[in-house]
């Protein structure tokens, strides 16, 4: 049932979560304002109360250095399947291999996991925790994206947003002099990722050239069958690679054929996309010289019969190119498949 495969998805989740804490650093001023230290907070794997242990004892008594503060850590503490991220099980896609372009490789549609973090911060006074928790929330509201190459095979990249969950803070003031003082806070977080399974690239090619014969019998009624065949070059109708080229900036009607997307830097006049499951023709890309600004196209709508219907706000466009081309799904006879 089940054959071996590793493409380190989560490994990469974990690094990347890890180092988007890695610059994280600290001033020290004096009471003129003036910076006379700058720390950089160091960051490792491991839970927190190991970090406190270390802390509260010494394996080795005439050691006269302790752990130093402030630092942080972070470990993974669970993983949990996503229902509302689900799609078809028996759902598939192709994609040309990286090492050989003649070489298209299928795999299913991946499993949506959310994985969460844990991220402990640690410090002597309240001072230092404050400029390390203000280097961090900003970017959270509640979700961070960042890029991750899943599988190196095919190139195949993924965002993954992670969200701040919620955030506690531990301060005990209880103890004598002689006890250290940790000031803890705890975020946690959940990256929603994309597990795959193995990559199959038995049985596929993108040589997908068609031949179809029909018999007919020509003006001499005792003439034989002969035979026509036919030698097409396969033109993709849908976007295959699902590779978002820009975003509709605004509710598009059923008669619309002029609009705004958010960047047509990608797109070219005379190319086809399409939106949700409608494919258009590009027929004028208007850019705004104001980069801030929208930009406009003007397209011809209901392509490859396709049926013009209604597309919303922050509509993924994609483009389709020679790319999709060869990755044709196998079977699709183009039309020829008619019975005469």
């Amino acid at each position: 049932m089940f054959e071996y495969f590793y493409h380190e998805i989560i490994r990469k989740t974990v690094i990347s979560f890890g180092s988007l804490f890695n610059n994280i650093k600290i001033k020290k001023k004096t009471s003129t304002g003036d910076t006379f230290s700058i720390i950089d907070v160091p960051i490792s794997y491991g839970p927190t109360q190991k970090f406190l242990a270390r802390l509260e004892q010494s394996p080795d008594l005439n050691r006269p250095i302790q752990m130093t503060l402030p630092r942080m850590s972070f470990e993974l503490i669970g993983l949990t399947y996503d229902s509302s991220r689900k799609v078809t099980t028996t759902q598939t896609f192709r994609s040309k291999s990286l090492e050989n372009s003649k070489v298209v490789t299928k795999t299913y549609m991946p499993v949506p996991y959310n994985i969460e973090f844990e991220l402990s911060i640690m410090c002597k006074n309240n001072d230092d925790m404050l400029q390390i928790i203000e280097q961090i929330l900003p970017y959270f509201q509640p979700s961070y994206t960042v890029s991750i190459e899943v599988l190196e095979e095919i190139g195949e990249k993924r965002d993954i947003p992670i969200t701040l969950n919620n955030i506690s803070m531990q301060d005990d003031y209880e103890g004598d002099f002689s006890t250290r003082r940790a000031l803890i806070y705890t975020l946690k977080f959940t990256a929603k990722a994309y597990l795959f399974g193995p990559i199959n690239t038995k049985g596929i090619s993108n040589d997908i050239i068609k031949k179809v014969s029909i018999g007919y019998l020509s003006g001499d009624p005792g003439s034989k069958n002969r035979e026509l065949v036919y030698s097409i070059t396969p033109t993709a109708t849908k976007n295959y690679t699902g590779n978002a080229s820009a975003i509709i900036a605004e509710d598009i009607l059923e008669n619309t054929t002029r609009f705004k997307v958010n960047s047509a830097d990608s797109l070219e006049i005379n190319s086809y996309v399409t939106i949700d499951n409608e494919t258009m023709l590009i027929k004028k890309i208007e850019l705004n010289p104001n980069t801030s600004e929208d930009d406009t196209i003007v397209v011809e709508r209901s392509q490859y019969n396709t049926k013009s219907t209604l597309h919303t706000l922050g509509s993924e466009i994609f483009k389709i190119t020679i790319e999709d081309d060869v990755l044709i799904e196998p079977g699709d006879d183009f039309g020829f498949s008619i019975d005469f």
